[in-house]
């Protein structure tokens, strides 16, 4: 098959080139797929933080329960004791809520590694790699 002057195939030196440009590309558009997963896991983690943090003032409040309980004596139906140890047991069962909602945020965001970025990357290697050996 005969190619016309204008009609021929690109250099290796301008294959290399493009080469060069396309990954160079692809490992700026890598970087800022990270870079926004990276954010979104911020985000999750910072929330999960926040909620651990109310389950820890909620906590607090329970152990100020039980010091008011056992201090004052005010119970009508039972006795003090008994209802500042009820009150508490209320506290830290919403501070138990929380704080599992709270680890179940801090899981979904961590480990803070960029997945989908990473896969992004070895899928665009792969294909690389395979152009490479047609």
């Amino acid at each position: 098959m005969s190619h016309a002057v204008g009609d021929r195939d690109p250099s290796t030196a301008q294959l290399v080139s493009q080469l060069s440009e396309q990954v160079s590309r692809l490992a700026r558009e890598e970087i800022r797929l990270a870079a926004a997963e990276l954010r979104s896991k911020g985000k999750r983690v910072g929330a999960g933080a926040g909620l651990l943090g109310g389950a820890g003032v909620l906590a607090w409040f329970g152990v100020m329960s039980l010091i008011a309980g056992l201090v004052l004596v005010l119970a009508t139906v039972l006795p003090a004791w008994l209802a500042a140890f009820v009150v508490a047991a209320g506290v830290f069962a919403l501070a138990g809520v929380l704080a599992l909602v709270g680890r179940s945020q801090v899981r979904k965001g961590t480990p803070p590694i960029p997945e989908e970025a990473i896969e992004g990357v070895k899928r665009d290697i792969s294909a690389v790699s395979e152009r490479a050996h047609r």
